[in-house]
């Protein structure tokens, strides 16, 4: 259901995309696979959060839509803080 739904939205955007202009289409389906006829569009690929704008181009073709759109975000550790670590605990606070 989704996937043809998709199909059909990149088609009508294609037609409808003026000269120059790259048609966008926004998606939930990521396990769609790219096929030879979405090469040339921008889709926009739901990650759970927000919509990554993802150009797709011939190389891509067999890939899910979902490798291209990550899900979760890598881990920044900040530096420790005071008393965070058992050294900590002789440095003075000024």
């Amino acid at each position: 259901q989704g996937q043809r739904t998709l199909l059909e939205n990149i088609r009508t955007a294609k037609k409808s995309a003026k000269e120059g202009e790259k048609a966008s289409v926004k998606t939930h389906a990521r396990d769609m696979i790219v096929l030879p006829e979405m090469v040339g569009v921008t889709l926009l690929i739901h990650n759970g959060k927000e919509f990554t704008p993802v150009d797709v181009e011939p190389e891509m073709m067999g890939c899910y839509l979902g490798e291209f759109s990550i899900t979760n975000k890598p881990v920044r550790h900040g530096s420790p803080g005071i008393g965070a670590s058992r050294s900590s605990m002789y440095v003075p606070l000024k």
